[in-house]
């Protein structure tokens, strides 16, 4: 068995699913098993090639009450606590960043100012497994049950630094509605008053908002077939990138060359004024403070713009094509 752990969110696991990939590629008959949190269960389904998902948030003990595996994966981190995890279940090999205090002391060194898809891609290869950063692309779930042609507005993020101000997003919200886009504001049940913030102030309808109204898979589904794409620096920008989806981006405090979509698809664009100091937690980054509504409707125009002259299919590179997702194994 080959066991992976990746126990963190969505732009995480879609970031490192050229790592998952290749080591699927390169394991062509062993099982793997994804140690991740239970809610992404359903987005796990849609990378396909993982044989078993272990449930687990964030670090600690895992349930395992089976033989040691073969092989064990660090994609979630430098260490230690992560490698001394999968060490505490003695597998036969553990594939990790240099970590001498942990047990791994001749694995490649981390570097912080590297992309993250980069990052595994390179760690892999570190240890005779070769990636292709650029296999994004998740399977295209049934269209059910949501609608298409959507454009998706998400304001909310973990930390308020990467939070654009509530009166931006719905003045882009409103142009766009008036533009004739049909416009719904999504986000977690934590984000709801948020999101029904933006859509009040843009002159919404009650139904557009869809904050805490879908699981991570559903989600993946209204992006899948949307028509756009507007948030922060958070992970349904990832799943826009997976799914062709043209975007617009608004990053602050880290730079997209560390977590933005692929440079070399115009149909996605992160926007970003470069490096600021640091405001306090609790305030906007001043690096996305000073992107203002015309700044966002500008590169609206230039995706879109893009999306209609250039070839969007997404191309799962190991595998099959994208079809609708099948289950997991047992």
């Amino acid at each position: 068995m080959i066991l992976v752990l990746r126990a963190l969110g969505v732009g995480d696991l879609a970031t490192g699913v050229p790592a998952l990939r290749a080591l699927r590629a390169a394991y062509p008959g062993k099982e793997l098993a994804l140690v991740a949190p239970r809610w992404l269960a359903p987005l796990v389904e849609l990378v396909g090639g993982v044989d078993r998902q272990v449930h687990a948030d964030g670090l600690g003990p895992l349930p395992w009450s089976g033989p040691p595996p073969e092989t064990a994966v660090n994609l979630h981190g430098r260490g230690p606590q992560s490698h001394l995890m999968l060490a505490a279940l003695r597998p036969g090999r553990l594939l990790a960043f240099a970590g001498p205090e942990a047990g791994v002391p001749d694995g490649p060194p981390w570097r912080a100012d590297e992309h993250e898809v980069d990052r595994w891609c390179r760690m892999l290869a570190w240890y005779g497994v070769p990636a292709d950063r650029a296999d994004l692309a998740l399977r295209r779930p049934a269209p059910d049950g949501f609608p298409a042609g959507v454009t998706i507005v998400h304001p909310g993020a973990k930390a308020a630094q990467r939070r654009w101000p509530v009166a931006r997003f719905a003045a882009v919200a409103r142009e766009l509605a008036g533009r004739g886009h049909r416009v719904v504001v999504t986000g977690s049940p934590a984000e709801r008053e948020l999101a029904t913030a933006v859509a009040r102030a843009a002159g919404l309808p009650g139904d557009a908002v869809l904050a805490g109204a879908t699981d991570v898979g559903e989600l993946a589904a209204l992006v899948a077939y949307a028509r756009l794409v507007l948030c922060g620096d958070t992970g349904i920008g990832h799943l826009a990138t997976a799914y062709a989806t043209p975007s617009v981006l608004l990053f602050g405090p880290v730079p997209p060359s560390w977590w933005g979509p692929p440079p070399d698809r115009p149909w996605h664009e992160a926007l970003w004024a470069g490096p600021r100091p640091a405001a306090g937690d609790e305030d906007v980054h001043p690096a996305l403070a000073v992107l203002g509504v015309p700044d966002v409707l500008a590169a609206v125009d230039r995706v879109e713009r893009a999306a209609r002259h250039c070839p969007r299919v997404p191309v799962q590179r190991h595998g099959h094509p994208l079809l609708p997702a099948g289950r997991l194994g047992p």
